[in-house]
């Protein structure tokens, strides 16, 4: 967990980043700022005007009515157009910085979606959901708030202290020292209160990491009735949580406006004995006794504005700071190596040359694996769990990068081989298929326009998955809920199978692709499987052993290595590991007991 405080040169940094975003709005920005400076200038006319009427009017009871008139008619005027300017500078700021925000999410969602498995292996889900939403959120609150609150009023206090001179040299000069001392307190608050947002910003990823992972299990949480535990994990982090912003909000409460008032009481007392002392003396003019406070309340408001946006800016700093740590994952998705043309998968013949893996670089999970698919052929691979099946389909498919050995496609390397050309001749399914929020015909088709409704038809009746669609209210139109929780395991299984099926793929791989199907189901998709391996290289992981008896070859793996190879009666009459396997699954323990490994 990050808690540390981020230096004032890796702020500098993020923000620079940050307005990087807002340069193809420079024209935009222009005009907000525009109209932003025409309404300070309004805020600060309004209290000449009323100096000018009290000194030069009132005090000497000069009621002249045309002049009266038009200073009134001015003063409102003033405050007319500050109003009017005021809300399209507001509507201004306000649309370029949810247009920011929006490029801001599309960029950390295409990161997202380049980003390695092994990223994802490493990275809770929640997290990255909290930042491509929470934090996003706090970093356009400094577009909205902070850059026009600080711009406009960083004018106005120019605005306001030029006023200063223009009525007393002297005095303004000995409100200068107001400047140093809020840049310090300024300093101080940005210092700690980075600290403390790290940790609220780090807690809040972990409450939503373990919402999502609570929602992800909710069917088991509560068969093994751990709510009560799950309960106490979240409300430990959500203590953590609180604890954090009650932290910020301690250090809000001394250094943002208390802090702020106690320096305005110190320069109201300067600024009122100053008069008090000069006019034993000398004469003092009302209008500049007035516009003098006036002047000094309405420096302190913006002071206490720009330390309240503070915190905001914190906050978006903060949240900024990991949504650029995001976007410069370097763990990203295995991508070509090929200069020029890229090749082309045609035959489909598979080979493993000594190949070594390792998803942490310390523990090796496959070890020298060697062996070789011609194009047609069926391999099939079983072990016990662990023993590098799940490995070896990673590879192929390119999930990870290998860092020993060699995958070859055709006689060619894998890592020449385009994503695009992958994907499109290497079809895939797994033991829990994944079913999206859409239509039969949308989760079957995946967004490849060049799959026709009668293509999408013909693979699943292919799979003879239109069985059960065709008795569905709306059949292929017929609603699929997230994951596809309202069908069984069979049937998400048997449209995995027809969205594989549809592509055309010359290369098939099978995760253990029948153990969620009844016996049934099971039966009738055999055929389906026999028929899709034909003309296609097909490397199947299988638990049930029967499923895999007409197999070309049989790799059996232990322990990351490949420890028998063949087919199913020439591992039989080996009488290893795969004789004790067969055996177990046939229900002869006792012969297991006297079989020798």
């Amino acid at each position: 967990m990050n808690n540390q405080s981020i230096s004032a040169k890796e702020q500098r940094k993020v923000l620079k980043r940050l307005l990087s975003y807002a340069k193809p709005h420079t024209k935009q920005f222009a005009f907000a700022f525009l109209l932003l400076v025409i309404a300070t200038v309004g805020e600060i006319a309004g209290p000449l005007i009323i100096a000018i009427f009290i000194d030069d009017y009132l005090t000497p009871q000069a009621m002249e009515r045309g002049p009266i008139f038009f200073l009134a008619a001015l003063y409102i005027g003033v405050l007319v157009l500050k109003v009017t300017v005021t809300y399209f500078q507001l509507l201004k700021f306000q649309e370029i910085s949810l247009k920011i925000i929006q490029e801001l999410r599309i960029d950390v969602f295409s990161k997202v979606q380049t980003l390695g498995l092994k990223f994802f292996d490493q990275t809770p889900g929640g997290s990255i959901v909290s930042r491509v939403t929470n934090d996003t959120e706090a970093i356009k609150e400094m577009f909205v708030s902070v850059i026009s609150t600080f711009v406009q009023n960083g004018v106005f206090l120019i605005g306001i202290f030029l006023a200063m001179f223009y009525l007393n040299v002297q005095l303004a000069l000995f409100c200068l020292f107001i400047i140093p001392i809020i840049l310090g307190i300024m300093a101080a608050y940005r210092y700690f209160s980075s600290r403390y947002y790290s940790d609220m910003r780090e807690r809040l990823s972990q409450l939503n990491a373990k919402l999502n992972e609570s929602l992800q299990g909710m069917s088991i949480i509560q068969v093994f009735r751990q709510e009560r535990r799950l309960r106490k994990e979240f409300s430990e982090i959500n203590e953590a949580h609180y604890q954090a912003g009650v932290k910020n909000i301690k250090l809000d409460g001394l250094l943002l406006r208390p802090a702020i008032d106690f320096v305005y009481v110190l320069s109201l007392i300067l600024v009122l004995s100053y008069f008090g002392v000069s006019s034993i003396t000398n004469v003092i003019e009302i209008g500049v006794l007035y516009a003098f406070v006036n002047y000094l309340g309405r420096f302190f408001e913006p002071v206490n504005q720009m330390m309240m946006r503070l915190s905001m800016y914190q906050q978006a700093i903060v949240s900024a700071s990991r949504v650029f740590d995001l976007l410069d994952e370097k763990e990203l998705a295995p991508i070509s190596e090929k200069e020029g043309l890229a090749p082309v998968i045609k035959e489909g013949e598979i080979e493993f040359k000594n190949v070594t893996f390792s998803y942490d670089g310390k523990r090796d999970v496959l070890k020298n694996i060697s062996f070789k698919a011609n194009p047609g052929e069926t391999i099939a691979l079983v072990g016990h769990t662990g023993s590098g099946k799940s490995s070896i389909i990673n590879l192929l498919m390119r999930f990870y990068e290998i860092k020993n050995g060699q995958i070859l496609l055709d006689g060619v390397e894998l890592k020449n081989f385009e994503d695009k050309e992958l994907r499109k001749k290497m079809g895939l399914v797994l033991q829990d298929p994944f079913l999206f929020y859409g239509t039969i015909n949308y989760n079957i088709r995946m967004h490849d326009p060049s799959i026709t409704d009668q293509e999408i038809r013909d693979a699943a009746e292919f799979v003879q998955a239109d069985t059960f669609i065709k008795k569905l209210p709306d059949q292929y139109e017929q609603l699929v809920v997230e994951r596809g929780a309202t069908f069984s395991s069979g049937q998400r299984q048997l449209v995995a199978f027809a969205r594989t099926i549809a592509v055309k793929p010359k290369i098939l791989v099978l995760d253990e692709a029948t153990a969620n199907i009844d016996t049934e189901t099971e039966e009738a998709i055999q055929a389906a499987l026999e028929k899709m391996r034909k003309g296609r290289t097909t490397i199947a992981i299988a638990h049930r052993l029967s499923t895999i008896q007409d197999a070309d070859c049989i790799l059996v793996l232990h322990q990351g290595e490949i420890v028998e190879q063949g087919t199913h009666q020439e591992l039989l009459k080996q009488e290893g590991l795969y004789y004790k396997m067969y055996l177990l699954q046939n229900g002869q323990a006792d012969t297991v007991e006297n079989a020798v490994i």
